[in-house]
């Protein structure tokens, strides 16, 4: 099995539907799956409301790929064009990847495609983004409620007043359920197979989301909920 940062990772940008003031966060995060091997930001350049996007993406040396503003509905061109160059990189086998950053449920299928040929995939956007698309990941990042436990002057994007990022209270109900499924004769459950089925159910789920720099473990360990024990490297839980 692979490790997370192994990865050689495609960073694509959907510039016409995530704010600029993201532009770090999008970036120190994929570096956490591996090596960022291509980056491309997609847009309208022309346009004077992408003038910012183009100021903070220079510093990271985005390749930016250019869409006029030429049909009635602007936001699907630059959605078909990124569509296009994720499916050339995919046959490219130069990634093993993709990071998708928008918030935009029309990407849901191209998702599911990448997944049809073992792509690891991460997904960025704002609490806004809809369920179906945060679960077609394997890893989703909130970037607006990143942004705001960096910065509590930034204010979090809800959707009609309920953020969908899970509530730390279902997470917690369900890990403890996962270890009970996953229990060893002695007890405990290994952490790795209870981490694995937890990501998979609530891609939405990573510490970070919540305001916390802590690994998945040791978030959990701040809780009153569960045991962790390390023998041998191998980290163990169980609830108490």
């Amino acid at each position: 099995m692979m490790n997370v940062s192994d990865y050689k990772i495609a960073v694509l940008i959907d510039a016409d539907n995530v704010s600029p003031v993201y532009l770090d966060i999008i970036i120190n995060e994929a570096n956490k799956h591996g090596k960022i091997t291509n980056a491309r930001i997609y847009g309208d350049w022309s346009q004077e409301r992408l003038k910012t996007w183009k100021n903070r993406a220079e510093k990271y040396s985005l390749t930016f790929v250019q869409q006029y503003a030429n049909l009635s509905n602007k936001g699907n061109v630059s959605d078909f064009t990124l569509v296009i160059d994720a499916m050339d990189l995919l046959y490219s086998g130069k990634v093993n990847a993709f990071c998708i950053v928008s918030s935009d449920s029309d990407f849901t299928k191209l998702i599911i495609r990448l997944k049809e040929d073992d792509m690891y995939l991460i997904g960025m956007g704002e609490s806004k983004t809809p369920e179906v698309l945060v679960n077609s990941y394997e890893r989703f990042y909130y970037i607006d409620q990143i942004l705001e436990a960096s910065d509590p002057k930034n204010k979090t994007v809800e959707l009609n007043g309920q953020s969908l990022i899970p509530k730390k209270e279902l997470i917690i109900k369900e890990l403890k359920k996962l270890i009970d499924d996953n229990l060893e004769d002695d007890g405990w459950a290994y952490w790795s197979i209870v981490a694995d089925q937890l990501r998979k159910k609530y891609p939405g789920f990573d510490p970070i989301n919540y305001g916390s720099k802590l690994k998945a473990l040791n978030f959990f360990k701040t809780f009153k909920d569960f045991e962790v024990k390390n023998e041998d490297k191998v980290a163990y839980i169980k609830n108490k």
